[in-house]
């Protein structure tokens, strides 16, 4: 099937109160634009340097997300049209992103990332991390940098049930924490595996990669 193909009978898998992220990391931009044309504007990309290049050469209403474990370093290439950062999972990257956006006089979105995984190797801050973040009296100074959600992946297992259970603590937390921060409207939560199972559940947004734009060569 064409990447257009998988593309619209995906959508018509997703309601329209999420938000589909196409993740396009490794693929070409020729990959991209053919996406585009058939009318996505939502992308997902996980190394800076080639979500920079992309964004150079492809059409400019693209929306470009970081969704990879972020390096703050790296944060000052993409820092002018950033739409999105998925992985936040430090105060320190939140001031590093705010210092970067000022610069270009931006305001730039944010999710933290709450480990709700079983794996070691997953990123990401316990609830009581996230809680104290949102809390602190230095992120009411961060006037370039807004904290619009959470995100969370999954243990990679076919174990239904913990992905079930993963999920439904994430959509637990994130329902009481909005009860204070009224701003976290978005749950970012399921990939190609799993992405229906975390819409029932309560997800906002997707992030799916392989189903659109088929396996990654990841030696490209």
């Amino acid at each position: 099937m064409m990447i257009k193909d998988n593309l619209h009978t995906i959508q018509k898998t997703i309601p329209e109160h999420v938000t589909l992220v196409a993740v396009s990391k490794t693929k070409p931009a020729s990959d991209i634009q053919e996406a585009y044309d058939a009318g996505q504007r939502v992308f997902g990309e996980n190394k800076i340097q080639e979500m920079v290049g992309k964004y150079e050469e492809l059409p400019k209403d693209i929306e470009w997300h970081m969704i990879g474990h972020l390096q703050r370093n790296k944060v000052k290439y993409m820092a002018h049209f950033v739409d999105l950062i998925h992985g936040v999972d430090s105060l320190k990257t939140l001031i590093e992103i705010n210092k970067q956006a000022q610069k270009h006089s931006r305001v730039i979105n944010c999710l933290l990332q709450a480990k709700i995984a079983k794996e070691e190797s997953k990123f990401g801050l316990s609830f009581t991390e996230i809680e104290s973040i949102l809390n602190s009296p230095e992120i009411k100074t961060l006037e370039n940098i807004k904290i619009v959600g959470l995100m969370g992946m999954s243990t990679f297992t076919n174990n239904e049930e913990q992905v079930t259970q993963e999920f439904e603590s994430l959509y637990e937390f994130h329902k009481k924490i909005k009860e204070s921060h009224t701003h976290l409207t978005i749950l970012s939560m399921g990939m190609s595996g799993d992405y229906e199972l975390a819409i029932t559940k309560g997800s906002t947004m997707v992030r799916i990669g392989s189903s659109i734009f088929g396996v990654r060569n990841y030696n490209a």
